[in-house]
């Protein structure tokens, strides 16, 4: 029995999506560093698959933000400076308070509260982890805020954000990065949308998110 057209496209979608992860991580951890070149015959060749799909999953890491068009149509890795940062945690505080709004008057709001304790209980147990796995049980939590609304199109806007944000921690240094992954300020959030005033919630975002900004660029 041969292989079905359909099937061929879809090996060829998972091979798309595990070299957008790989490449993902190595640009938000530093292994590529940004302003680096990355060749799309060189990393074809070390990803072994096609220059096509390779293509193709450059493409959606350009679309995230993480890779950025050069000279004679070479894709870089991003540099970030401090107005971009500025400029992505505004954007990312103000989906996240309304996710925190929303949440806050939510009828199942007592459960929301307990999946966002969980997340927080995860960042605690991930402390003494890689900084990478720290990075994404604190992502993990802003997510499952997101979630946690209901609001797909929010779901989906903030999630376009992911790369650049991972970008933003790492940029900055571990120990910056370490600093604004801490537990406490995170459980600030989880208890200001426990009291059930939207206002608080959202109040309690923007001041995790000015400090994190703070953090990120001092």
């Amino acid at each position: 029995m041969t292989d079905s057209p359909a099937i061929l496209g879809l090996q060829r979608n998972t091979l798309r999506m595990q070299a957008i992860e790989v490449l993902r991580r190595a640009i938000t951890t530093g292994e590529l560093p940004p302003g680096s070149h990355v060749s799309e015959i060189e990393m074809s060749q070390r990803l072994q698959i096609s220059r096509g799909t390779l293509r193709e999953a450059m493409r959606t890491l350009q679309i995230e933000g993480l890779l950025t068009e050069g000279s004679r149509g070479r894709l870089l890795v991003r540099r970030m400076d401090d107005e971009e940062l500025r400029d992505l945690f505004l954007v990312r505080a103000a989906l996240e308070a309304l996710a925190a709004r929303t949440v806050a008057e939510s009828p199942q709001r007592e459960s929301a509260v307990e999946s966002l304790r969980a997340a927080v209980g995860l960042m605690s147990a991930a402390e003494n982890e890689s900084l990478d796995a720290r990075m994404r049980a604190d992502l993990d939590f802003h997510r499952e805020l997101c979630r946690l609304t209901g609001n797909d199109t929010l779901m989906r806007a903030w999630s376009a954000l992911e790369g650049s944000i991972l970008m933003s921690i790492t940029r900055s240094g571990i120990e910056r990065a370490v600093r604004n992954m801490d537990v406490p300020r995170h459980l600030e959030i989880v208890d200001a949308i426990a009291t059930g005033d939207p206002d608080t919630a959202a109040a309690a975002v923007a001041q995790h998110m000015e400090l994190a900004t703070r953090t990120l660029i001092s």
